[in-house]
């Protein structure tokens, strides 16, 4: 980190506007280290301590701006040492006012579409090394929400659970064929193929592609890779099942996501899907759509999907609010991001360790405070009735 530039000569008028701006608002003490001097808030042994490291780290933090706060972070203008699953408790004093970037992410797929919007943001996204992803999830590869049991169960027992869940809901049997749409690390692909299941997975990413059709190489999976969109996708005949795992914060056009399901399932095939939720579909942080999913990805908002449900022949056989598994499966993935720190570094650098490390205690935050829901659904296509 770089050495302390600050040199004003007194910072009493910082920490009044500190004390003035949070009030009766900290519940979780604090440190902050200005220069040589170290300053408590609230009361208690401080669980953090903010280090400002030079002028652009003391203006983020004066400017109580979420989106300034993480970028001084990331660039190393701030430090912040301690227990960081509290800090996301700091977002209630801070603001996320930026019209113009929520307006301009918003509006991106009427200028380019919406296939291309996606095919950015999931390059961006994926742009890292597999190795990344891996050193933080588990051997299951699984990147999204796991179904726990208790609080103290193995992240790999959770994925394996929730893979079998989502298996069985779709009452897949050996020679059916399923469609997993956004085949990430190959997680369902593999779990599925492996029971005889034959899976086409689709992908958006180059190097989800290549590590997927690796993947269906070396262990002779009865499956299939390709490279296109789900909007575009057409198949030479219709699935017994599709699975959408942690995609569907990607597919914010419900309407058209139910017209493609009906026309690549067959009657009395089935959906399942799960995925972040919030009841605001585009509130989200403008420091996560910057850094962590540009373009209009937005939280599963599961009462406008289920009003278009509503409109087609699709029947709702489940719907799940697990919030708490998604906040047990992105904690632990924030501490396997954290044991891992010395290598991410070396590897990937201090800027993507700090972005992950905010992206991911913010997340299990969220789930554990009520700020995100988690949902699991499954649908059903009717079946032909015979007279």
């Amino acid at each position: 980190m770089p050495e302390s530039t600050l040199e004003l000569p007194s910072y009493d008028r910082i920490i009044r506007l500190i004390q003035r701006q949070m009030e009766d608002k900290i519940s979780t003490p604090f440190e902050l280290r200005l220069g040589s001097f170290t300053y408590l808030f609230g009361q208690g042994s401080p669980a953090l301590a903010f280090t400002v490291n030079d002028r652009n780290g003391l203006a983020a933090l004066c400017s109580f701006d979420e989106l300034k706060f993480c970028e001084a972070y990331i660039a190393g203008s701030l430090d912040v040492a301690g227990d960081f699953y509290r800090l996301a408790g700091f977002r209630t004093m801070l603001t996320d006012r930026h019209p113009l970037h929520y307006l301009l992410s918003r509006c991106l797929p009427f200028f380019i579409g919406q296939i291309k919007t996606n095919r950015k943001a999931i390059s961006s996204h994926y742009e890292h090394d597999e190795d990344f992803f891996l050193l933080f999830m588990d051997e299951s590869r699984c990147y999204s929400q796991a179904i726990f049991e208790r609080d103290d169960e193995e992240l790999a027992v959770a994925q394996r659970r929730k893979l079998d869940y989502a298996l069985q809901a779709c009452q897949l049997k050996p020679g059916d064929r399923l469609l997993d749409v956004g085949g990430g690390w190959g997680t369902l692909t593999e779990y599925a193929g492996r029971q005889g299941i034959q899976v086409t997975s689709l992908t958006i990413s180059r190097k989800s592609e290549q590590f997927l059709a690796d993947l269906i190489q070396q262990h002779q999976l009865p499956c299939q890779v390709h490279y296109q969109d789900f909007f575009e996708y057409a198949a030479p005949e219709p699935y017994d099942a599709i699975a959408i795992l942690g995609v569907m914060e990607h597919l914010t056009d419900y309407p058209a996501v139910l017209r493609q399901l009906l026309r690549l399932l067959k009657p009395g095939g089935r959906v399942y899907l799960d995925a972040s939720a919030f009841r605001e579909k585009y509130s989200k942080s403008t420091f996560i759509s910057r850094y962590i999913f540009p373009g209009n990805h937005a939280f599963f908002c599961l009462h406008d999907f289920l009003a278009e449900v509503d409109k087609t022949s699709f029947e709702v056989l489940a719907v799940h609010n697990d919030r708490h598994s998604y906040y047990l499966t992105c904690k632990a993935w924030a501490e396997n991001l954290e044991a891992a720190r010395e290598e991410v570094v070396q590897r990937w650098g201090e800027r993507l360790y700090r972005s992950f490390r905010i992206y991911l205690w913010g997340s299990a935050y969220s789930f554990a405070n009520h700020g995100l829901e988690a949902f699991r659904v499954v649908l059903e296509r009717p079946p032909i009735l015979s007279r």
